[in-house]
């Protein structure tokens, strides 16, 4: 099996940050999403990448954010992709000047493949449970039997854990997995026997 990239979503410490580098995470997201517990803002993003190392992807997460805002926040902190969450379409996302990934909430395979059809140049798109009223970090899985065979890159997320993170990566092999509330001790708090064992558990189905 390939490799798995992993991110790790909704920082909002440190030394959450610092384990999950340390760890092997790929990716590091942050949620610029006021109504979020995990929220951020790029000023506090700003500090809590300035030293993470080359090779780690900086994700900001975004969810039906203004143009404006989403520029004043790119020029605060220097994010290496953005993630939509929200309602965009795909000329909003492409306006930027920035790879982007779009996030899906799943309600069937037919919205996997209008998704496709709708941003062909996104780098990913990021497939989520569909709960009402929350554009993400609900912390509830969504039917893999659902996912396609896709021509582009995607990203499993939605309600996966140490525990259920190894079938999933060997049921549908995703090119990577996004996890947020199953690392976490609370809401924005990550725990770090958590993020060592979610990592080891991907790492351990690649070998």
């Amino acid at each position: 099996m390939s490799k798995v990239r992993i991110k790790i979503c909704g920082l909002t410490r440190n030394q959450d940050v610092q384990v999950a580098v340390a760890e092997g995470a790929d990716a590091l997201g942050f949620v610029l999403y006021a109504p979020s517990p995990r929220a951020v803002t790029a000023e506090q993003a700003a500090l809590l990448i300035k030293d993470s190392p080359a090779f780690v992807t900086t994700v900001a997460l975004f969810v039906n954010e203004s143009a404006e805002e989403i520029v004043r926040a790119l020029t605060v902190c220097s994010f290496d992709l953005l993630q939509f969450h929200g309602d965009e379409t795909p000329q909003f996302c492409r306006q930027f000047n920035r790879p982007y990934m779009k996030a899906i909430r799943v309600r069937s395979a037919e919205d996997i493949h209008r998704a496709v059809q709708q941003y062909p140049d996104a780098k990913a798109l990021l497939l989520d449970a569909y709960v009402e009223n929350l554009p993400g970090g609900t912390g509830q899985a969504f039917d893999w039997r659902l996912i396609p065979e896709l021509s582009i890159p995607w990203v499993l997320a939605g309600g996966l854990n140490a525990n259920n993170v190894a079938d999933a990566v060997n049921q549908v092999q995703p090119f990577a997995v996004d996890v947020s509330g199953g690392v976490e001790a609370s809401k924005g708090i990550k725990d770090r026997q958590k993020i060592k064992d979610f990592i080891s558990e991907v790492r351990n189905v690649e070998r």
